[in-house]
């Protein structure tokens, strides 16, 4: 196997910031099978962001505190949620887990536009950060989402996340990768590139590395359906480990 924590480790970083623990986060990469090859949906980071200013990165962000209360038209398949729950940081149980997939789906609408969910007529949501996307008259589908990876920020950066790294099949979701996609206040670019030209682009390690380790289980699994252990990199002593989870 590939010295992937090696890599990780190498990477030239600002250590200098006052430590603050990691807070936890969902991303996803949007995997398109049409053209062939695999492409992955990569955006830019504004350069005014103190945090991974000008990279491209997959979409996703931090756990917001209402995500785990919104209703959903589909759950998280039962293997997702047990890999979920292994080492599970402060107690939060399947509400934690359930939080995480909610995250990821609402993070991939705010930043491109794509609403992953089905029809719903139930009761509506009351969280802000949810309302524009129950009033297209869909909630969450939570089942098309696979967890492929896990990795926390090292100590001393300006930021920290203990990030679950998701992958959505866009041909499970009925949607078209030519649609219309609107960059936002966090994304000012919005590309699908094959996942082996991914290091052509202003990424971090960890976002190349995932899109690796993805590219091997893709090779052995190309639908993600059979059991697969989980990468899970960690800061200790000066240097990533990875773990398999």
């Amino acid at each position: 196997m590939k010295d992937y924590a090696d890599r990780m480790t190498r990477a030239n970083r600002d250590r200098s910031f006052k430590n603050r623990p990691p807070r936890d986060a969902s991303t996803v990469i949007l995997l398109d099978r049409s053209k062939g090859r695999y492409h992955a949906l990569l955006g830019r980071r504004h350069d005014r962001h103190v945090f991974l200013p000008g990279k491209f990165v997959f979409p996703g962000g931090r756990v917001d505190r209402s995500d785990g209360r919104i209703p959903a038209a589909a759950e998280l398949r039962p293997d997702v949620t047990d890999k979920l729950l292994l080492d599970m940081k402060r107690g939060k149980g399947a509400r934690g887990a359930r939080a995480l997939a909610l995250a990821a789906i609402r993070e991939v609408f705010e930043e491109t536009g794509i609403a992953i969910g089905r029809p719903y007529e139930g009761k509506p949501t009351r969280s802000p950060n949810w309302k524009d996307f129950f009033d297209l008259g869909l909630a969450p589908d939570l089942s098309v989402l696979h967890y492929v990876a896990r990795a926390i920020t090292p100590p001393g950066r300006p930021r920290r996340f203990d990030t679950r790294f998701f992958v959505i099949d866009m041909t499970e979701t009925g949607h078209s990768t030519d649609e219309m996609m609107r960059p936002c206040d966090e994304l000012d670019e919005l590309v699908w590139i094959p996942v082996e030209d991914a290091d052509k682009l202003d990424t971090q390690p960890v976002t190349t590395v995932v899109l690796e380790e993805l590219a091997e289980r893709l090779a052995r699994d190309p639908l993600l359906t059979a059991p697969a252990p989980i990468p899970y990199y960690r800061w200790i002593r000066d240097r990533f480990v990875r773990f398999e989870i």
